[in-house]
C-alpha cells in the first residue's frame, strides 16, 4: 500500500498537538475521486477538532481539514463529470491535511477561471457556508442590509463581498482600525471597532438596522443582535465564539417579527452539499471568473507546519484565509 504524508493530531490540545505522520494512501469509493492535494484551507472548526470539541463526523477521515484544491488522479464507480488530470475544488468532511484525499465527486468544484491552487483551496469552506447561510438561512435581498461580525476572517471576508455583489449593504464588525479599513475595501459599506465601541450603541447613533446578521460569536452579542435587527430581520448563527448559553431578552424577536435561525455544514450529506454546490457553480463561481469576488489569502504554510498555520489563526491576527501548501 502507498504511503502518504498527513498532520495528524497526537492527542486533543493547542497547535503542537498537530505532528507531520504517514497514513495508507485511500482509494476512492462509488460516486467518489481521489485528488492529489495541492493546497488545503484551515479552518476555524479544524482548531476545534483539534482541541476535542469537533469530532469528525462517522465514516470521515480523523485528519483536520475541510477544503482542498488539487488534481483529480483516481474515479471511483460511477463518477462521470470528472476524469484523472481535472483540476478541482472540493468541501471534504475532513483529511484535507494530507497529500491525497477522498472528495465526494459532487461536492467538487471546478477552479475559477484565473485563479491559483491555493486560492481555490479557500473557497469550498467559506463560500459554501456563506451562502447557505447569508442567502439560503438569511434570504438577503437587494437592497437590504446585511451586518457580519468577524468581517476580516474567511467567512467574514467572504460574506462581505458576496453580499455587496448581490446588491446589498453591508455593516461589518472586527476588532481593530485597521481591520475596519480592510472591511471597507472588501467593500463595507460601515466598518465598526468593536474593541473601542459598542455596535449596538454606534448603529443606533447612526440610524441603521440590518436586516439580516450574520453571528459567529454568540454570547453577549446575542441580546445586541435582537435589538439592531430590522423589522423582519433574519439573525443567522454559525458558531458560539463566546458561548452558546446566553440570557437575553427576546422580545424583539415578537415585536419585530424576527427569524431566528442557524445551521452546521460538516454534518450535512453528499447530496444537501451537493444542491449547493451546483447553485455556487452557477451563481457565484461567474463573478470569481471575473473577479468580482476573490478570496483574500493572508498567509501560506508547508502543509509539515501546520501547527503555525493553527497558532495564526488562534491569535486572530489574519485578515482573510490561511492556507496551507501541500503539494506541487
Amino acid at each position: 500500500m502507498m504511503k502518504m504524508n498527513v498532520i495528524a493530531i497526537r492527542a486533543p490540545g493547542g497547535p503542537e498537538v498537530l505532528v507531520p505522520s504517514q497514513l495508507d494512501r485511500p482509494s476512492p469509493g462509488v460516486g467518489q475521486v481521489l485528488v492529489k492535494v495541492a493546497a488545503a484551507g484551515v479552518n476555524r472548526p479544524d482548531v476545534m477538532q483539534r482541541k476535542g470539541a469537533y469530532p469528525p463526523p462517522a465514516g470521515a477521515p480523523a485528519t483536520p481539514g475541510l477544503e482542498i484544491a488539487g488534481q483529480v488522479v483516481a474515479l471511483g464507480e460511477g463518477v462521470d463529470r470528472w476524469k484523472i488530470g481535472d483540476d478541482v475544488c472540493a468541501l471534504v468532511p475532513g483529511g484535507g491535511y494530507a497529500e491525497y484525499c477522498i472528495a465526494a465527486a459532487d461536492n467538487c468544484l471546478p477552479i475559477p477561471a484565473g485563479m491559483t491552487m491555493t486560492e481555490a483551496a479557500a473557497l469550498p469552506e467559506t463560500y459554501f457556508t456563506v451562502w447557505t447561510n447569508v442567502f439560503g438561512g438569511g434570504a438577503l435581498k437587494a437592497g437590504e442590509t446585511l451586518l457580519v461580525h468577524g468581517g476580516t476572517s474567511g467567512i467574514g471576508s467572504t460574506a462581505i463581498m458576496l453580499a455587496k455583489a448581490f446588491g446589498a449593504k453591508v455593516i461589518a464588525t472586527a476588532g481593530s482600525d485597521a481591520k475596519c479599513e480592510a472591511c471597507r475595501i472588501f467593500g463595507a459599506d460601515f466598518a465598526i471597532n468593536y474593541r473601542t465601541s459598542d455596535f449596538l450603541a454606534v448603529m443606533k447613533e447612526q440610524g441603521l438596522a440590518a436586516d439580516v446578521i450574520l453571528d459567529m460569536v454568540g454570547g453577549s452579542y446575542v441580546e445586541r443582535n435582537l435589538k439592531v435587527a430590522a423589522m423582519y430581520g433574519r439573525i443567522v448563527q454559525i458558531a458560539f465564539q463566546e458561548g452558546s448559553r446566553v440570557q437575553a431578552d427576546l422580545l424583539p424577536i415578537m415585536v419585530k417579527r424576527l427569524t431566528y435561525t442557524g445551521s452546521t455544514l460538516r454534518p450535512r450529506s453528499v447530496a444537501e452539499k451537493a444542491e449547493i454546490a451546483r447553485a455556487l457553480e452557477a451563481k457565484v463561481w461567474p463573478l470569481l471568473a471575473q473577479g468580482r469576488c476573490r478570496p483574500t489569502i493572508h498567509a501560506v504554510y508547508p502543509l509539515e507546519k501546520a501547527s503555525e498555520a493553527h497558532a495564526l489563526m488562534e491569535s486572530s491576527t489574519h485578515v482573510g484565509k490561511i492556507v496551507l501548501a501541500v503539494g506541487s
